[in-house]
């Protein structure tokens, strides 16, 4: 192997340093978002499970916040858009999923080269 400059080896650690610390932060990113996420889908849940309790009359009446306000919204309508939501965030759970993976893989490469640079140059001295 050729001898790289001094001034070149660093710059190259300097490059493996930065992509591991970049990836690190945003794998905890994305894991918060992840978790974030993922709170959100099950209080979805819960309110399907909570709507699917009440009676299918038109006594039972349900309303969805828009603003400051309520609107009087169909059973079916509410229904789907529930359902809808969910199925976005669980998609949105299964994108962050794979980021998180990807950088998690980045981060345990550039961990790994500069063990690798830090054990070789200490077998050398």
């Amino acid at each position: 192997m050729s001898q790289l400059p001094d001034d070149t080896l660093r710059k190259i650690l300097a490059q493996i340093q930065q992509t591991a610390h970049q990836s690190s932060r945003n794998l905890s990113l994305s894991r918060a978002q992840t978790a974030q996420k993922d709170k959100e889908r099950r209080i979805l849940q819960l309110t399907i499970a909570e709507i699917g309790t009440f009676p299918r009359t038109e006594a039972v009446k349900l309303y969805k916040g828009v603003g400051k306000m309520f609107v009087n919204v169909p059973r079916d309508a509410m229904e789907k858009d529930l359902r809808n939501q969910e199925k976005e965030l669980s998609d949105d759970i299964v994108n962050l999923n794979k980021k998180s993976k990807y950088l998690e893989k980045q981060y345990q490469e550039a961990s790994a080269q500069l063990r690798d640079i830090f054990h070789s140059s200490e077998s050398k001295s």
